[in-house]
């Protein structure tokens, strides 16, 4: 029985690490301001493609990736499926571009170790080279 209560609360991600659903994500910068700290709306509205806070690009994982998952779900608010529409009609009305997406959690890192201006979200558990400020956490 114990095992089946952890297996629930567990999620294989990509990876191959294993990411509880309470797990903290950290929403980090390249950014040269290290006192940027956004809330959650503006976290929100920065990947939803709403105002450009201090000139910073968002970049995504891919849909199936379980920290973009678990960030859709605690900063986003919505379903996937939900995005996705949303970015199609963003799209096709040519108001809105969506995010870059990269493969994984370590090609996001380096993307954005590399990439002044880039913001993305990554497990706390990550540990983030100096180049990089965090900016938002969420539990």
């Amino acid at each position: 029985m114990k095992i089946f209560i952890l297996l629930i609360g567990t999620i294989l991600n990509l990876t191959g690490n294993i990411c509880f659903a309470n797990d903290a994500i950290t929403v980090v910068a390249n950014t040269q301001d290290r006192s940027i700290l956004l809330n959650r709306q503006e976290v929100r509205n920065l990947f939803m493609g709403g105002a450009q806070h201090y000139g910073l690009n968002a970049i995504a994982l891919p849909p199936e990736n379980q920290t973009r998952i678990l960030f859709n779900t605690k900063v986003i608010g919505l379903t996937e499926s939900r995005i996705q529409s949303y970015w199609a009609q963003m799209r096709f009305t040519g108001r809105k571009k969506a995010p870059k997406e990269l493969n994984s959690e370590r090609v996001m890192l380096e993307f954005l170790k590399n990439n002044e201006g880039a913001v993305g979200y990554l497990p706390e558990s990550v540990p983030l080279p100096e180049e990089l400020t965090i900016i938002y956490t969420v539990m």
